[in-house]
């Protein structure tokens, strides 16, 4: 039986068609729904409960679920800093946060040295001073630990400087399977470009970013700043988790959240869909800092924006 020159063609087509579409990522093959992007609770959003003795650390995965209905949680490692080595204590955590059906997906680290510090020798502390953090991250089930990128220097200085530090962890987080990223959270690391020229100098896998929406600060006192939204899409291609940024709340404009500290205001809905436009697919982490809601109303106002975002835009 002979195939004609135009049927052979077709089939040919087809044939690259199909190998063309199979060798693209999934998350650009389907179209994103709003289940696509579960929703976790930044621990920081209690910070001045937790600070004021409102509300106990081991609690943070109880109030996440049953306040809130949220069940992934983003740690702070400034609340629990003092225990990090003790196995009894990240137990404790690891159980309460299985009982409720609440899983924890990172720890935010601050405190612990400059990655990118001048010094190699208080680089290479800055990164050994991590590792605990590493192993507590893997023990409590995260997939990774946020970091920041702090350096000094000239522009490029902090390139190779912070790309050090950050592939010395990296190599360390590496065989626990622990994430390193990075947020964009003052200095050179709230230059978008920056940060993704850092990250693609590490060239690691395992090191990314955390885009925050509203950490685009590079020297606040002096009015320095960078165009977030265009710091989001920069840093969006190597997210592996996303920090959504709220302050307060302008009746108004549904969408708009408003830095009253700073006078800086977030198009929430334009963000999102710079977000769900890189092809993301995975928790939105809620993180609420403003000034006029109570923590557990800030977050709930959150919670119904993120919402409304994505009924929006799914």
């Amino acid at each position: 039986m002979s195939i004609s020159r135009r049927s052979f063609l077709k089939a040919g087509s087809m044939a690259f068609a199909a190998t063309s579409l199979a060798s693209l990522p999934i998350s650009l093959l389907a179209a994103p729904t709003a289940s696509d992007y579960p929703t976790s609770l930044a621990e920081w959003s209690l910070h001045k409960a937790l600070f004021g003795g409102k509300v106990d650390h081991l609690d943070f995965a109880k109030i996440s679920k049953r306040e809130f209905g949220i069940t992934g949680v983003e740690y702070v490692n400034q609340f629990f800093k003092d225990k990090v080595k003790n196995q009894d204590y990240l137990r404790e955590m690891k159980t309460r946060a299985a009982d409720e059906g609440v899983t924890s997906l990172l720890i935010m680290i601050d405190g612990e040295g400059h990655l990118g510090d001048a010094d190699s020798a208080k680089r290479k502390q800055a990164v050994e001073n991590h590792f605990k953090w590493v192993e507590a991250a893997k023990f409590l089930g995260c997939h990774s630990i946020r970091v920041n990128a702090a350096s000094s220097g000239s522009y490029d200085e902090q390139v190779d400087r912070a790309a050090d530090g950050l592939r010395q962890l990296t190599e360390f987080a590496n065989p626990h399977e622990i994430n390193v990223i990075v947020e964009n959270h003052g200095g050179l690391s709230s230059n978008g470009a920056w940060l993704a020229s850092v990250i693609k100098k590490v060239g690691l896998e395992r090191c990314g970013t955390l885009p925050d929406f509203g950490n685009f600060g590079i020297n606040r006192q002096k009015g320095e700043w960078y165009d977030s939204y265009q710091g989001v899409a920069e840093l969006m291609p190597f997210a592996k988790a996303v920090s959504f940024k709220t302050h307060d709340f302008d009746d108004d404009r549904p969408f708009i959240t408003v830095d009253t500290r700073w006078e800086r205001e977030t198009d929430i809905l334009r963000m999102m869909k710079i977000v769900i436009d890189s092809g993301y697919k995975g928790f939105i982490g809620i993180e609420y800092e403003g000034g006029k809601l109570d923590e557990f109303e800030g977050i709930r106002r959150s919670q119904r924006m993120l919402q409304e975002v994505l009924a929006k835009l799914c």
